[in-house]
């Protein structure tokens, strides 16, 4: 009697990347997209091959250079995609000719201040810290790259592993490992504290304790939501008191 022969099923059936036209959601999208993160990632999302998604840009920011005075609003988008992308790729989003963006990289490296740190600067810091070099976050802020990194520093920021990975190599984004103790102070602290505590605590970065905690299945108790939630509204009402927005230390908001 012949065996019956064994039937493989696939959990996962590949998705074939979508061809034809781009349709005006995706279109959009790729905009907003597009010089923020890497060509093969948009590509994962679109579905559309990396070649389709490189055609497609150049589609979209085809056009011909402008030139003069550079505007507020140019200076605030290279600012945006500065250390994010190639000036090549900022070039053509910006409508610039790329000697051009080039000299006003440049520039903004002369440009220097001091002094406290707003919340709106703090809270772009913390979003972008993780996939820019301090020197071009030096550039973004016109902050001094020692002052940068003390305030970096002071609320436990690190940079992405995958961002180092493609920086310098596999070897250096090794981590310590959790020991059974920090583990045991985590799990008894996570609930109550915030996150910038623990991780000043426990000498780790803010984004470490949220992964670890988000792997342990921990919580925030109901208390400490509360909390974070009065400590949000009083530095709202305090900004709209304060116009403009007064400089604030290093906080908790966006780190609990």
């Amino acid at each position: 009697m012949a065996k019956p022969r064994p039937i493989h099923v696939s959990l996962a059936r590949a998705v074939a990347p979508r061809r034809g036209r781009w349709s005006q959601a995706e279109q959009a999208r790729l905009k907003e997209l597009y010089g923020l993160r890497d060509d093969a990632a948009i590509a994962r999302e679109l579905k559309r091959p990396v070649a389709s998604i490189r055609r497609m840009a150049e589609k979209l920011f085809t056009g011909a250079p402008r030139s003069g005075p550079w505007t507020a609003s140019e200076v605030l988008e290279l600012r945006r995609y500065l250390g994010a992308t190639s000036p090549e790729v900022i070039a053509r989003i910006l409508g610039r000719a790329e000697n051009e963006v080039q000299e006003r990289i440049l520039e903004l490296g002369r440009i220097q201040k001091h002094g406290e740190w707003t919340r709106d600067e703090l809270a772009e810091l913390k979003r972008v810290y993780g996939t820019r070099t301090d020197e071009d976050l030096s550039r973004v802020f016109s902050r001094p790259v020692s002052e940068l990194r003390k305030v970096a520093e002071e609320l436990a920021l690190a940079k992405d592993k995958a961002f180092v990975r493609k920086l310098v190599g596999e070897a250096a984004t090794r981590m310590p490992r959790w020991r059974a103790d920090e583990l045991e102070l985590l799990a008894r602290d996570y609930p109550v504290l915030s996150n910038l505590e623990l991780a000043r605590t426990l000498g780790r970065s803010v984004k470490s304790v949220v992964s670890k905690a988000h792997h342990l299945g921990l919580k925030k108790s109901e208390e400490r939501l509360r909390t974070m939630g009065r400590e949000n509204v009083s530095l709202r009402y305090q900004d709209e008191r304060d116009e403009p927005a007064e400089a604030g230390a290093p906080g908790e908001a966006g780190a609990s």
